[in-house]
């Protein structure tokens, strides 16, 4: 069973990991990466870069992937390469994807997007993916949804955020934490994202402490916002679920079921 952690340092990723690194301002993405992708050869890893791999790693990068060439997703050229490293003899597939900031109008909802994929590709598959985000060119509030679709944190920001999203076995998500009005729009956006792509999202909800009035109304409006969804959210405490049907949301018209 997956479960969300922070880690010291690179060397302690394992397969089926999706690790969010976040660098400071004076961090070398070589520097703080180097070790993980070192690592590829002595687990024999295939090792992809995705961006631009600094010549220091050379030696030990197999693939380099430029996400503005890709011939489709970037999901599709992970999984084209997991499938080649099979065959090739590899242990697995070792991913460092280096995320640069790109057209702000549109970069939110793709981005989002990318790592909730890259999430159900680690845990699928037990490919090891370490996404590095530093630089300029970031929002908080961008970050903020980034951190929460990754279960497993590292570097300037270790600290895990207030709730999390990630996978769970191979047909459903788990939520832990606090969904709050702080939360809410991130946790709002992560649902929709997942909804565009499935009829019907699962949540296991056992390790969710509480979602106040305006994360309770971020799932609502996700659940309503195509037609035909649905939110099953199973495992759900006594007070979450007493607050649901006392805020009005236990109706037919908002198609989540809260299940013990």
């Amino acid at each position: 069973m997956r479960a969300a952690r922070t880690l010291a340092a690179l060397d302690e990723v394992g397969t089926g990991d999706h690790v969010c690194q976040m660098l400071g301002p004076a961090d070398d993405v070589a520097d703080r990466s180097r070790a993980f992708v070192a690592d590829g050869a002595l687990f024999g890893d295939k090792v992809v870069v995705v961006g631009t791999a600094p010549r220091a790693m050379g030696e030990f990068v197999q693939r380099v992937l430029d996400p503005a060439r890709l011939d489709g997703s970037l999901l599709t050229a992970v999984r084209r390469e997991a499938e080649n490293a099979g065959r090739e003899g590899f242990r697995s597939l070792r991913v460092l994807h280096h995320v640069t900031p790109g057209d702000r109008a549109q970069r939110d909802e793709r981005l989002l997007r990318s790592e909730l994929d890259l999430e159900e590709f680690a845990a699928d598959s037990g490919a090891l993916v370490v996404c590095v985000y530093g630089g300029a060119g970031w929002d908080a509030p961008t970050l903020e949804k980034v951190r929460c679709v990754h279960p497993h944190h590292l570097g300037a920001s270790p600290t895990s955020p207030a709730f999390q999203v990630y996978r769970t076995g191979r047909d459903g998500w788990t939520v832990n934490g606090v969904v709050d009005s702080d939360g809410a729009p991130a946790f709002g956006a992560i649902m929709r994202t997942l909804l565009a792509q499935l009829a019907t999202v699962r949540l296991l909800c056992h390790g969710l402490e509480f979602f106040d009035a305006a994360g309770m109304s971020a799932l609502a409006d996700a659940a309503q916002s195509l037609p035909d969804r649905k939110v099953v959210c199973e495992g759900t405490n006594e007070t979450v679920r007493m607050v649901w049907e006392l805020s009005g949301f236990a109706v037919p018209a908002v198609p989540v079921v809260m299940a013990p």
